[in-house]
Order: structure tokens, then C-alpha cells, then sequence
């Protein structure tokens, strides 16, 4: 059966060489991570500070961005899977998990190329704003949706999953650290340091994905030609029902109350993710100001984007415990109890509030890396629900960020539009040598300064507040945990069993 063939393929090193494939598998995380941290904290700062992008030009730019950012995860989805839906002839999960391979390995590098095409600057800003934007997302959205299918293709065993996942987050963690480094280099005024650093992560990130999808490929293809006879016949024996149209699938999708209920639920939590990274130097610099060194607030910021996968791990092993529902559920409980202690306390308890800014990120953040494993427990639903011949999951995963994708276009538009109404400073018209998102106190009065103080410390507790409550709503109306959960595995283990029979 093929998911014994893919759980000895994990643990065994590869070609000799003594790298196991779950760890070749998980330092994937890293090489993107090294280069998505940097991007997530720097891209905005360069466009508005350092290229003084206009602020029309902007909300056009993260317009056409929020449209292509929708669309290419199910278009790409279906790209990849749309013969397994229409195709009459026969694929082995074999096959499907070598082209999985195949497209990492060629949109690694391409998305290593993109990352450098941000921090030098080669055309109008505006231009090279939407450029950017739609060539680095279009990129990473390739590799997400395979890297993320392969964790539903290669096993259907919640253990080997937790795994894997564990996996990417020790290496996640590992990558961030380029969230530290990066602020020796980071300075607006001489910025031929950080490009070249940024160089240095990309010249990393490009051989790196090379040569860990090559080896997977290499693996695998040894592997197979082993067990050639068994291969072969998993894939004379399919004989499942006829796959649905592109149409039919976009119809039975929309008929699973789970999948709507979690893309609902995962829309707020994208937005959520990316208002925290987005404004997270806001905080620091507007809420605590002088109360805290710069090395602390550099602390804090690189603390922030390491922790998460650290905490992770524990969150993981909670999962193999309680379920991965349960241990989501209680995270939302925790973001939700903890914005309401820091709303009612006040903006002056600053350790306090250094703390929740830390921790609002940490535990928002810790929910998103958890929530690949929802979706493939979601593509064996869809698998059994309909009968499918093989399970359709890079389109799962791309038809599940299409409402969610907007969240991350959505966070700075409607973050900024916030701060402009609560604090009346608006980023685009303070482009001084304090940076753009951080207002000149020089030339403010006392009363003046604390009502900015506040507008940005409502900023801060009133969107945890409001997403948290939301998602728990949403997450309650879920049913696909517990008994519900166990039914859809062994369905789906059962047919392959019995194609095997």
C-alpha cells in the first residue's frame, strides 16, 4: 500500500547520503522562510520610505495584488490537478508525487530570483511595485501548494503529517533567524548592505531548493524502481470512480459546510497574520517609544517571528493529543482572553504591553502553521465525499486560499485606514527621516502625543478582539474532528486497501 511505501520513504537517508527525507522535506521551510520573513518586515518600509511611492499608486498596486493574490492559488491548483478531475486514464501516487518534486524544483529558484528584484530599484515605483508583488507571490504560491500537497499526498496518517509538519517548523524557526541578522544591515539611508545581504539569502534559498528537491526526486525514483512490481500495480488496480469536471468539483466543494466554514475562519486569519507583521514596527516605535532601548525592540521583533515555530512544536504534540481542532479552538480562546486582560488594564503597564505585542503575533501566528493540517484532513474529505480516483490536493489547498488570500491584502489597506481615522497620521504624508510609519513627536504637545498614543494602542487590542471572537464563532460550526474525522481516515485508507486487493 502505497502510505507504508511513503512512511519508510520519510525516514530513510537519502542516496548514501545520510539526510533523511523528512528533514530534506522540512528544510524547504527554511529556504523560503529566510527570505519570506525578511520580505513580510521590508517590503512595505522600502516602497513608501526608501522609493516614496505615491499613495494612489499603492492602493492601486496592493488592488491589482489582492486580485492576482486571489486567483492564483486555484488557478495554479488546477493547473496542477485539473487531469486527475477530467482524465480517464490512470495515475499512480507515484507519479503524482514526482510532479509535486518536479515543481519545486524549478520554482525554488525562480522564487529566490524574485526576492531580489524588491531592493533595487529598476523601473517607476509603481511599476515595479505591482512587478514584484505578482512575480514573488506567483512563485511562492507554486511552491506552498506543492510543498503543502505533498503533505496530504504522501500520507493520510495524522502521526506522519504532525511529523512532517514538526519538521518544517524546527527548520521555519531556523530560517527566521535572518529576522535578526537583517537589522545590522537595515538602514534606509545606505542600503548597500542589505541588498547585498539579501543577495546572500537568495544565493542560499536558490541552491537550497535545488538541491533538496533533486535529492527527493532522486530518492523516490530509487525507491520506486525497487518496488517497481508494486507500483506497477497500484496503478493497474486503481479502479475508482470516473473524476468530476473543474465544474462539478467547484460545485461539490461549495456543498462542504467544512471546507466553506474553515475558509471563512482562515480569511480572518490571514488577515490577522499579516496586520501583526505589517504594523508590528508601529507598535514598538508608537506605543513604547523611549521606554524601551532599540536593541530590545529589536529583540522583540525577531523574538516574534522565531517563537512561533518554536511554539509549534509544542502546539504539534498538543495536536497528536487533543486533535488539531481542539488545540485551534483553545489558541482563539487564548488570543481572545488575553486581548480583553490588556484592553481592560490600559496602555501604561509597558512591560505588560511588550509582552502582548509579543505574544498577540506568537500565538496568531502559531494558529496559521498549524492550519495545512486542517486542509489535507479536508482533502481526504473531499476524497471519500466524492468518490474521487486520486485526491485533488494542490487544488484543495489552492481553492481554500482563494477566499482566505485577500486577507493579506486586505490587513494594510484597512490597517491603514484605521490608524489614519483613530490618530489622524497618515503614512503616506510623514515620509521623514524617522520612517514613514513612525510620526515625528518633536512638534506635537503632551495631550496631542496621548491621543496618538491611544489611537494606536486601540489599533493594537481592538482587531485581536474582534478576529478572535469571529473565528470562534466560525471554528464551532467545524465538524471535522473527532469521530466525524476518524470515519473519513479509514474510509480513505480503506480504499486503497481495496484497490490493493
Amino acid at each position: 500500500m502505497f502510505f507504508k511505501y511513503s512512511a519508510s520513504f520519510l525516514k530513510r537517508p537519502i542516496m548514501g547520503i545520510q539526510i533523511p527525507t523528512d528533514v530534506c522535506y522540512g528544510s524547504m521551510a527554511f529556504f523560503m522562510a529566510i527570505l519570506h520573513n525578511i520580505f513580510l518586515l521590508y517590503h512595505v518600509d522600502m516602497f513608501v520610505s526608501v522609493y516614496k511611492i505615491d499613495k494612489y499608486s499603492f492602493w492601486v498596486g496592493e488592488g491589482v495584488f489582492l486580485v492576482w493574490n486571489s486567483l492564483n492559488d486555484p488557478l495554479f491548483g488546477w493547473l496542477s490537478d485539473r487531469k486527475y478531475l477530467n482524465n480517464s486514464g490512470k495515475t499512480s501516487q507515484y507519479e503524482i508525487v514526482m510532479r509535486r518534486f518536479s515543481a519545486l524544483q524549478i520554482n525554488g529558484p525562480l522564487f529566490a530570483l524574485s526576492f531580489l528584484a524588491f531592493w533595487i530599484p529598476w523601473a517607476y515605483p509603481w511599476l515595479q511595485f505591482v512587478v514584484c508583488l505578482c512575480l514573488y507571490d506567483g512563485f511562492l504560491t507554486m511552491l506552498d501548494l506543492h510543498h503543502s500537497a505533498l503533505l496530504a499526498d504522501l500520507s493520510v496518517s495524522a502521526d506522519i503529517r504532525t511529523s512532517l509538519n514538526f519538521k518544517c517548523s524546527v527548520f521555519s524557526a531556523m530560517g527566521s533567524a535572518s529576522v535578526f541578522m537583517s537589522y545590522a544591515f537595515w538602514n534606509k539611508d545606505d542600503l548597500s548592505s542589505f541588498r547585498k545581504f539579501c543577495g546572500i539569502l537568495a544565493v542560499m534559498s536558490f541552491v537550497g531548493f535545488l538541491l533538496s528537491s533533486s535529492l527527493l526526486k532522486k530518492y523516490f525514483l530509487k525507491k520506486h524502481k525497487e518496488d517497481e512490481e508494486d507500483v506497477s500495480k497500484e496503478s493497474k488496480d486503481f479502479d475508482l470512480p470516473q473524476g468530476a469536471s473543474t465544474r462539478s468539483f467547484i460545485s461539490q466543494l461549495l456543498s462542504q459546510k467544512n471546507f466553506l466554514w474553515f475558509a471563512a475562519m482562515n480569511l480572518i486569519q490571514v488577515f490577522h497574520c499579516h496586520f501583526n507583521s505589517n504594523f508590528f514596527p508601529l507598535f514598538l516605535e508608537n506605543l513604547l517609544g523611549d521606554a524601551i532601548s532599540p536593541s530590545t525592540g529589536s529583540f522583540l521583533i525577531g523574538i516574534s517571528f522565531v517563537a512561533p515555530h518554536i511554539n509549534n512544536l509544542y502546539f504539534l504534540q498538543l495536536c497528536r493529543r487533543f486533535g488539531v481542532y481542539s488545540v485551534i479552538y483553545f489558541l482563539f480562546v487564548v488570543k481572545l482572553t488575553l486581548s480583553v486582560i490588556m484592553f481592560l488594564v490600559g496602555s501604561a503597564q509597558i512591560w505588560l504591553l511588550c509582552v502582548f505585542i509579543a505574544s498577540n503575533r506568537v500565538f496568531t501566528e502559531g494558529t496559521c502553521r498549524l492550519l495545512n493540517l486542517v486542509i489535507s484532513d479536508l482533502v481526504d474529505e473531499d476524497y471519500v465525499i466524492h468518490d474521487r480516483r486520486q485526491p485533488v490536493s494542490a487544488l484543495m489547498f489552492g481553492t481554500a486560499a482563494l477566499v482566505s488570500k485577500p486577507g493579506q491584502t486586505l490587513a494594510p489597506l484597512i490597517g491603514t485606514l484605521i490608524l489614519s481615522m483613530q490618530t489622524g497620521h497618515d503614512i503616506f504624508q510623514s515620509g521623514k527621516e524617522g520612517g514613514s510609519i513612525k510620526l515625528s513627536y518633536n512638534d506635537m504637545d503632551t495631550s496631542t502625543r496621548a491621543i496618538h498614543r491611544e489611537g494606536c494602542f486601540h489599533l493594537l487590542v481592538y482587531v485581536p478582539i474582534i478576529c478572535a471572537a469571529l473565528q470562534l464563532l466560525v471554528w464551532t460550526q467545524f465538524s471535522l474532528h473527532g469521530r466525524r474525522l476518524a470515519q473519513i481516515k479509514s474510509a480513505r485508507e480503506g480504499a486503497f486497501s481495496g484497490s490493493h486487493v
